[in-house]
């Protein structure tokens, strides 16, 4: 079963939200892909945003470009915690129209949110707020920062060579 939604507002998203699919893939966490726009679908954003918990879902990791309200309404209408991945879409403000869309949110409405096509952290976290209350992903989290660790290790004794 799903632990983790991952949904975009719309195919173009996807190059960018593949990085929290691989991490995810990479620490052998269940998840759900989709494209669900808050502008052409708002049903199925709403069905979703609702729903979602009661599917086992424990976090939605939501990307969008542009104007970006896929994360922020699905934060209105879910009780599940949302991490909000701004996307440089080919209608996008350099970015920053999607970073500043997801980012300020209203009180009550919190979106965590990544950096600028940051979907990779956005997996990771999702992965350590299932890891607090399940062992074996923190296992896989404490594995996996100790291989970062060890690559850049290795990567500064071979410069140093």
């Amino acid at each position: 079963m799903a632990q983790v939604g991952i949904i975009m507002g719309s195919e173009s998203d996807l190059p960018v939200m593949q990085a929290a699919i691989d991490v995810l893939k990479e620490l052998k966490i269940e998840h759900e892909v989709d494209i669900v726009s808050a502008h052409r679908t708002p049903e199925k954003m709403m069905s979703y945003g609702q729903q979602a918990h009661q599917r086992g879902i424990k976090v939605i990791i939501a990307g969008a470009g542009g104007a970006a309200h896929l994360p922020g309404m699905v934060a209105s209408i879910s009780p599940l915690p949302i991490i909000g991945v701004p996307v440089k879409s080919t209608n996008s403000i350099d970015g920053w129209d999607s970073v500043l869309s997801i980012l300020q949110m209203p009180g009550g409405v919190p979106v965590a949110t990544v950096a600028l096509n940051g979907a990779k952290n956005a997996g990771i976290l999702a992965a350590q707020i299932i890891g607090s209350s399940d062992k074996v992903v923190l296992d896989r989290i404490i594995a996996y920062k100790e291989e970062l660790k060890t690559k850049v290790i290795a990567s500064s004794k071979k410069l140093n060579s």
